[in-house]
């Protein structure tokens, strides 16, 4: 067989990834420029830039790695990427590569469905077989280093005559639809990952914790014991993946939460937006101070968040986990992994979120004052659907059984996500029902916030984690509600006055200090969900 140069490699590598890695982005092009518009000699432009492109981006690469293990990366990555994207919808950016750095075992399994393995096995594997089997022409380091500069100049120069030669259609294409570019793979998986390591290198430099609101105070833990009447209880629960339209709560015609609509002291709030559209971002942001607008993932590693300030005014503080994981928010307060068996009692397929409840009391008992205990739902968690639920919750039929959405109907797919809502139901009514049994003993409540919605195939969308700027309302409407029982704090008549208030996981910082009776200059009363009775 004759030997290939280096340069071809790179160029047949990065036809391959145009043609094959990119049905999303040309897809979405399509939508964008019509053929049937006379947009035909456009899109070949578009199609030529691209893989200017990746020519340009690969022998940049070329220049610190040996060819054949940049071809290798670039289709192993854009294989795998390529699934998710073409799939779901997903998007690559450092948002979802932290979602994926910080993903479980267990979550993994549920992603690897028979078409993923098969894309990988066939766009991937085999290519990289092939890869290796053709002889390339071998080079010294100096001219390897000349040859792969010079592919990467004749690549620029091109891509200047393309963008030169349709200038006009190309200013509008960068203007009216940037984010088509994250479509592009594997440049855009690259380029965020790029910029996630970059950031986490900085982030890593700054390691001291920042002090949040050194002047908070609860007047009444400073007057004495014999003046607060009753303590605090407060659990929040902390849901997953469940989008506000899919709570019969809601008006949605389906029976998803029977045992929550009978409860009389119930705040449904209507109009809740996430602050992120994955776990990874919206659970730090809503227990930090800043809200969705100047939030930093950043920001929030070096400095406290709500649970820290709570400890230090004197609450008893208790994080059980059934997720992944606290996302760094209960770094420095007790934390149980109610993952495994080992602490979680009610477990079959998966471990239940209602075994977070075990012991709970015992907890309570020991506790010498105010209480927050915070709970972190398995919930909806996708794709696996149909794992977040015990058999006898499978009340919507037929249920999606499947890994890989692509082989469900939407009718299947919705019956499944609808089951785990009803599960929920079930949950949230037996968290409210131990909070019943510590009542009046305690002034107790309740505050449920999923992290973020879900796409169920609307638009052809799928999960969650789309960035937030195209980010669809199903994943970022999210389901919101307190219940307050007869002897707490906070003004059941002025919550229900605010349940259509237009709001977001900005209040929920707020909400929890005002519901504890703290006070300091950095809660904003303004953007809350409720007040205290005698603020």
């Amino acid at each position: 067989m004759q030997s290939l140069s280096q340069r071809l490699l790179i160029s047949f590598s990065a036809i391959f990834l145009l043609l094959t890695a990119n049905v999303s982005f040309f897809r979405e092009t399509l939508h964008a420029y019509p053929p049937g518009d006379g947009n035909w000699l456009f899109l070949a432009a578009i199609a030529l830039a691209l893989l200017a492109v990746m020519v340009f981006v690969m022998s940049l690469f070329a220049l610190l790695l040996p060819v054949r293990v940049v071809a290798t990366l670039f289709v192993l990555l854009a294989a795998v990427s390529g699934y998710f994207t073409d799939q779901f919808g997903t998007i690559i950016d450092t948002v979802m590569i932290e979602n994926t750095l910080q993903t479980d075992p267990a979550e993994v399994r549920d992603l690897l469905s028979a078409g993923f393995l098969m894309r990988v096995a066939l766009l991937g594997v085999v290519s990289t077989v092939l890869i290796w089997m053709v002889p390339l022409r071998t080079m010294s380091l100096p001219r390897r280093a000349g040859h792969h500069g010079l592919t990467a100049a004749a690549s620029l120069v091109v891509l200047v005559l393309v963008l030169l030669s349709n200038g006009d259609q190309f200013a509008g294409f960068f203007r009216e639809h940037k984010a088509l570019r994250t479509y592009t793979n594997p440049l855009t998986p690259i380029y965020s990952g790029i910029r996630y390591a970059s950031h986490n290198a900085a982030s890593a430099q700054a390691g001291v914790l920042a002090t949040i609101a050194p002047d908070a105070r609860i007047p009444q833990h400073e007057a004495g014991e014999e003046e607060h009447e009753a303590h605090e209880l407060i659990i929040l629960v902390v849901g997953e993946t469940a989008r506000r339209d899919h709570f019969s709560l809601n008006g949605y015609e389906r029976k998803t939460n029977p045992l929550l609509e009978q409860e009389e002291r119930l705040v449904d709030y209507t109009n809740i937006s996430s602050c992120g559209t994955s776990t990874a971002i919206s659970v730090p942001c809503m227990f930090a101070r800043e809200g969705h607008n100047d939030f930093s993932l950043d920001d929030a590693r070096h400095e406290e968040n709500l649970l820290d300030i709570l400890q230090r005014v004197g609450v008893s503080v208790l994080w059980r986990d059934n997720n992944s994981s606290s996302k760094g928010v209960a770094d420095r307060v007790p934390y149980e992994d109610f993952k495994s068996p080992k602490h979680n009692p009610v477990c079959d397929a998966e471990c239940r979120d209602v075994g977070m409840l075990a012991g709970l009391q015992e907890y309570i008992d020991k506790q010498p004052g105010d209480i927050l205990i915070v709970l972190h739902q398995m919930g909806n968690h996708g794709p696996a659907y149909f794992k977040r639920y015990p058999p006898e919750f499978e009340h919507f039929t037929p249920a999606c059984k499947s890994l890989d959405l692509s082989g469900c109907s939407q009718e299947e797919i919705v019956n499944a996500y609808d089951n785990a809502i009803l599960y929920t139901d079930f949950f949230l009514s037996q968290v409210i029902s131990l909070l019943k049994e510590n009542t009046p003993n305690y002034a107790t409540a309740m505050l449920y916030v999923s992290d973020h919605g879900e796409s169920l195939g609307e638009m052809g969308l799928y999960l969650h984690g789309m960035p937030y700027m195209m980010a669809p309302k199903e994943q970022t409407e999210v389901a919101t509600m307190l219940w307050l029982g007869e002897s707490a704090d906070m003004d059941l008549q002025q919550a229900l006055a605010l349940k259509d208030k237009k709001s977001s996981h900005d209040a929920v910082f707020n909400s929890v200090l005002t519901a504890f009776e703290v006070e300091s200059e950095v809660i904003d009363r303004s953007n809350v969900l409720f007040q205290a009775s005698n603020p």
